[in-house]
């Protein structure tokens, strides 16, 4: 696939800047969107700006914040608690938000001639959101292509793995220090390991603590 042209939905967090670093490893040409829906943070956007611009990487940013308006929750409300109640979805669930993003990320790919759309969505750490599901996905891939008239395809690199084996696809493509640097992934919006108290902080330190001592050892 070296001689096509992806678009990656880029958050600048964990599993998205991993999905970034895998497809400049799988395709000749990368690009990168971020879309602005007043999320709680406005810190994430700059952080994408900066990875895509220390990778070399084309970044879009399209505005999308009649989500906010429409799908009020904590990620966009700082008044929401970050909550997650059992039998129920958590309060950062946004409905809608993946099947928009992947929506407008296939007209921008249209646009720059790129067949391939690279998402960082994941059923095993998936937290319940059910626009994070492989049913999902596909069905929206099909979507997509009937109605654009159009042979899109939407890689998951991270589908199938959790966040342990995310940071090990990080080690491997010589990536893992950088992610683990730069990104945010913090519902509170602090950069690398982050608050270390929220559900994003755990997992990802979680992943963390299970890939080093699996692997023996300090982080590469």
């Amino acid at each position: 696939m070296k001689n096509e042209k992806a678009l990656v939905v880029f958050s600048g967090g964990q599993d998205s800047t991993t999905c970034l670093f895998w497809a400049k490893k799988q395709f000749k040409e990368v690009e990168a969107v971020t879309f602005n829906y007043n999320q709680r943070h406005k810190l994430e956007i700059d952080v994408a700006e900066q990875i895509a611009k220390e990778l070399d990487v084309r970044h879009h940013l399209l505005d999308m914040s009649l989500l906010n308006q429409l799908a009020p929750n904590a990620l966009t409300r700082d008044d929401i608690a970050i909550e997650h109640k059992e039998g129920e979805l958590p309060s950062t669930f946004v409905p809608g938000r993946n099947l928009l993003f992947l929506t407008f990320a296939s007209v921008l790919a249209k646009q720059i001639g790129a067949k391939h759309i690279v998402t960082g969505v994941c059923e095993t750490d998936f937290s319940g959101y059910p626009d994070c599901r492989d049913v999902f996905v596909k069905s929206c891939n099909v979507t997509i292509n009937l109605a654009m008239d159009d042979q899109f395809v939407i890689h998951t690199p991270l589908m199938w793995i959790d966040k342990a084996e995310t940071w090990k696809l990080a080690d491997e493509l010589s990536a893992l220090e950088y992610v683990r640097d730069k990104t945010l992934t913090c519902y509170n919006g602090i950069i690398a390991d982050g608050c270390g108290e929220c559900p994003a902080c755990r997992l990802r330190k979680k992943g963390l603590d299970e890939y080093i001592s699996a692997k023996g050892g300090e982080a590469s």
